[in-house]
């Protein structure tokens, strides 16, 4: 039987953004990476209904030089070691890189879900920006955004959220009777 996922972008909804130049964006140091408080108790309540826990990134700034490569996976061992996340999938590409796994494309997560059997459709993407909501519609999830990154693009979620705690929330009070666009509920 397939698994039901929770997919959850790193910054801006499991740790705190940095501000560089006007804009928020990903620490690139571990002294600046700092995970909400609320975000341990959310995963755990997530886990513990049976969903798998993916974080899937965005880390350009390891192909510009502006971060280390190990340092983003220090930051990933801290995650690893503080939260019950079953995996973390990275994609270090700019857009120039026209790869598959760069969100707004869905390859991270279609990857995780042969990896992992994941239902889709029964599954949900969090995420702060208009690139994740895309990559989580491209792949048939329910999308939520926490508010607070860029929406760019306008991009309509299934529901805007100020937090993970209140993803959480909502999911687990949904569990068996969401509803779908397309009028499908499970």
């Amino acid at each position: 039987m397939a698994r039901r996922c929770i997919f959850l972008d790193r910054d801006g909804v499991i740790n705190a953004s940095v501000e560089r130049d006007g804009r928020l964006v990903s620490p690139t140091s571990l002294a600046d990476f700092r995970i909400f408080s609320d975000v341990d108790a959310a995963i755990r309540s997530l886990r513990h209904r049976g969903f798998l826990v993916i974080v899937v990134t965005n880390q350009p700034d390891v192909a510009t030089g502006r971060i280390k490569q190990e340092t983003v996976e220090a930051m990933h061992a801290v995650l690893r070691d503080r939260l019950a996340v079953d995996d973390i999938l990275v994609c270090y590409h700019v857009d120039n890189d026209d790869c598959q796994c760069r969100k707004p494309r869905p390859g991270m997560l279609l990857d995780a879900a042969r990896r992992y059997d994941i239902d889709l459709a029964s599954s949900y993407l969090v995420g702060d920006r208009w690139r994740d909501i895309l990559a989580g519609d491209a792949a048939g999830c329910f999308t939520i955004l926490v508010a607070g990154g860029d929406n760019e693009l306008s991009v309509t979620p299934g529901l805007v959220v100020n937090s993970l705690s209140s993803a959480a929330e909502f999911i687990l009070g949904n569990v068996g009777a969401r509803e779908f666009h397309d009028g499908t509920t499970f």
